[in-house]
């Protein structure tokens, strides 16, 4: 009885401040849980108050979300036995526990002292709590608040943002660590940036690994394919994305060892990844989740690659729990504009198997290595692509398959619109804007796919074996040269709080040195991603809750004002984050290969346009001391964190005013986040009711100022024309878009995604 009374007490002071701050009538709430003689009154209160979410009452989330909490502070101080009453209990004797049973790292304890951990737990601010709404408080209780073996809850939300912070700051030096903590606690705390999934989840703890993405160049070979299989698999176990490039196997027919017709082609091979993606899970939480992307001007593309994830032909040629990638040069998308006298496209487009084009071609690198046609780009000032192109065309010996240009191209379309695959991989403009392409000299590939959400692009290169013999011992000892195995570290700046508090300097700067901080104290499995995590320390600091952040400032989605606000916006971002990578050098060091680079030469900021004065002053300090990461920048989905942090996804439109969120444990209803009467005419059309032109055009503007991609949406009615699509893809590639992400139809059901990208 008496603690049905302390429920009762509790529940109905919630309830009386939550009237007052936000003028709500909760009177019939108050009546109905006094007239309760169950011992649930929590549970009451939270049903009811779940229910009254609406367009007419969206703040009642909060209410959900301060029972929720309430009800979450009374479980964990039953598990580890305080009164609930202080909300949060001794952090040290946390961390004590949990350390003691093997959840967190012993190295919290070995880095921090005792009176530092009480310090740095006086710090947290349980008042923070009350920034959350219900489905942020309960998605973050619910997938990433540190638990027992047994599954109850030990951690509350400040606490985990408090052992992300003191993870990431362990390696600083002693005289600035605890400022460092502080800082970092503030940023997450405020909710003015989420770090990516892994990090969310992992930081700290004794299991797991914080890096997002990984992405792969798979070699010609059995051994090259077989052993990035195993690479994928160590990869995935731990919870990461994959991203891989296969546009060097062989295709189908081509010859083994001189014997002609005998190569399966690549689609053997991807069911093998597939396999791989659903029997090799991350971290027991869901299936791995990996991105195949292959050349347009591959032979296999028409030959089974677009049919992979789609419901009509043979099964056995099928891999439909891959995600499909086409990288696409602009000459592709230049023959689909060659038109006869009646407006059809005419341009031809020929495939090639990129083993017999080093046959036959004969093309070397400086080191003698074979090159294909996908070891080319165009620059602005030489086709060097182009000219390869031409060139294996015109040669009589070299076999090829020949399409209509826009045959393959509305094979493409057919696939995105039924199952939102493949991405699109403009590569020419992302090795054209690559401030590291130094590496592999004028006109060659540095970068030849992205990864599982499109965001990252990064140096690539196969990993291959040089020799196996048997040592001393006895042991057989297989020697690999590692290439570059590319690794996305990630977090994102939460755009309307940050922007509303005036703070993207302090922010950025705390959250370039978190994410630099990651390469470091970070557990990775594979050798050679390690190797490139701390040869480029890449980093990719993103944004989300663009709609929410356009709708309270009164701007409409469709309107120059968003485009220019983007552009502003965004250089901004752009600049206070390189500012802070070199600030990062002049402290510790520029990351190894700085020199020659675009960052170094001065041509980033050149080929940006960037000329005001801020910019040249930056310029020249990045020239004295260097650069910390090799990249930046890179805007990732963030779903997940994004509903987290109380906003909305990534640079996406909102799905509607008022949905039902829906996963396989839980269903309620959201609304847009500060809905009022002022900001709902900013939210009112639906993300596939809106111009994609707009979108993309927006999106042009951001690009501009990201080192590397953004995953970005196109939203269509599943009525779409054919020649409609056509123009949004096509736009894309015109305004320097380097990659577009899912084609998301209204006939189309929801699209898993890669969680490990949502930060």
């Amino acid at each position: 009885m008496q603690q049905l009374k302390s429920d009762l007490n509790q529940v109905l002071e919630t309830v009386k401040r939550f009237s007052i701050e936000y003028g709500v009538n909760t009177s019939d709430l108050e009546e109905e849980l006094i007239g309760k003689n169950s011992s649930s009154i929590q549970e009451a209160a939270l049903y009811y108050a779940l229910n009254e979410i609406s367009m007419d009452k969206p703040n009642w989330t909060y209410l959900a979300a301060r029972v929720y909490i309430q009800s979450l502070y009374e479980k964990v101080a039953a598990v580890r036995g305080y009164s609930a009453e202080t909300k949060y209990g001794d952090f040290y004797r946390l961390i004590q526990h949990l350390t003691e049973i093997g959840v967190y790292s012993r190295v919290i304890v070995e880095t921090y002292s005792k009176p530092e951990i009480e310090e740095l737990g006086k710090t947290i601010n349980p008042e923070k709590d009350s920034l959350f709404n219900y489905i942020g408080i309960f998605l973050l209780a619910d997938r990433y608040l540190a638990k027992d073996y047994e599954k109850n809850i030990y951690e509350l939300p400040q606490e985990r943002f408090m052992l992300i912070a003191m993870d990431l700051m362990r390696n600083e030096s002693k005289d600035q660590r605890l400022e460092l903590v502080k800082e970092a606690y503030w940023a997450l705390s405020n909710l003015y940036m989420t770090v990516a999934t892994p990090t969310l989840s992992n930081a700290g703890k004794s299991y797991g690994q914080l890096s997002s993405c990984f992405i792969d160049t798979v070699d010609d070979s059995l051994d090259g394919i077989y052993l990035n299989n195993w690479d994928i698999a160590r990869l995935s176990k731990d919870g990461g994305g994959i991203g891989l490039y296969y546009g060097k196997v062989r295709a189908l027919g081509s010859d083994i060892k001189k014997f002609k017709g005998n190569s399966s082609g690549v689609v053997p091979w991807i069911r093998l990844v597939n396999d791989t993606a659903v029997s090799v899970d991350q971290l027991g939480q869901r299936q791995g989740a990996i991105a195949v992307y292959l050349d347009v001007f591959h032979k296999d593309i028409m030959n089974g690659f677009l049919d992979l994830k789609t419901n009509n032909g043979d099964e056995r040629r099928k891999a439909h729990d891959i995600f499909t990638g086409v990288t696409i040069p602009d000459l592709f998308m230049k023959k689909l504009q060659e038109l006869d006298e009646n407006g059809r496209s005419i341009g031809e487009w020929h495939t090639f198997c990129p083993h017999q084009v080093k046959q036959i071609m004969g093309w070397k690198d400086e080191n003698g290595q074979a090159l294909g046609l996908e070891d080319f780009y165009d620059e602005t000032d030489r086709k060097w692509f182009t000219d390869k192109y031409i060139e294996a065309m015109n040669h009589p010996l070299l076999p090829r398959k020949t399409y209509r240009a826009m045959d393959i191209m509305a094979r493409i379309m057919v696939a995105q619109l039924e199952s939102g695959t493949p991405y699109m991989f403009y590569r020419d403009e992302v090795n054209r804007q690559n401030p590291n392409k130094h590496l592999m000299g004028i006109g060659k590939t540095s970068i030849y796919c992205s990864n599982l959400c499109t965001e990252i692009t990064q140096n690539m290169s196969p990993t291959t074996i040089q020799n196996e013999y048997e040592d001393e011992e006895g042991n057989i000892v297989i020697v690999r040269k590692p290439g570059d195995f590319v690794v996305c570290n990630l977090s994102s700046i939460h755009l309307p709080n940050a922007v509303k508090a005036e703070v993207l300097d302090r922010l950025i700067r705390i959250q370039v040195r978190m994410l630099d901080n990651v390469i470091d104290i970070n557990h990775l499995s594979v050798g050679q991603a390690r190797k490139t995590n701390e040869t480029y320390r890449a980093i990719g600091l993103g944004t989300f809750g663009w709609h929410h952040l356009l709708a309270v400032n009164g701007i409409h989605w469709e309107s120059e004002e968003a485009v220019a606000y983007a552009d502003k916006l965004y250089e901004d971002i752009a600049y206070h984050a390189i500012q802070s990578s070199m600030e990062m050098a002049k402290e510790k060091g520029a990351y190894a290969r700085f020199e020659g680079s675009e960052w170094e030469t001065g041509t980033y900021f050149n080929r940006k346009g960037y000329t005001s004065a801020r910019w040249e002053n930056l310029k020249e300090d990045i020239q004295q001391y260097g650069m910390r990461n090799g990249w930046l920048l890179a805007v990732a989905p963030n779903s997940s964190t994004a509903k987290i942090g109380g906003s909305t996804d990534g640079i996406d439109p909102l799905y509607a005013v008022e949905f039902a969120e829906e996963k396989k444990n839980f269903k309620f209803k959201v609304t847009a986040p500060e809905l009022t009467h002022n900001t709902y005419p900013y939210y009112m059309k639906a993300r596939h009711e809106l111009n994609q032109h707009w979108s993309i055009r927006q999106n042009a503007a951001r690009q501009r100022h990201i080192d590397q991609s953004i995953s970005f949406n196109i939203y269509v009615r599943h009525d779409i024309k054919a020649k409609e699509l056509l123009q949004l893809h096509i736009d894309a590639w015109k305004l320097g878009l380097k990659t577009t992400y899912y084609v998301r139809s209204t006939s189309q059901g929801e699209i898993e995604e890669c969680e490990a990208c949502h930060s």
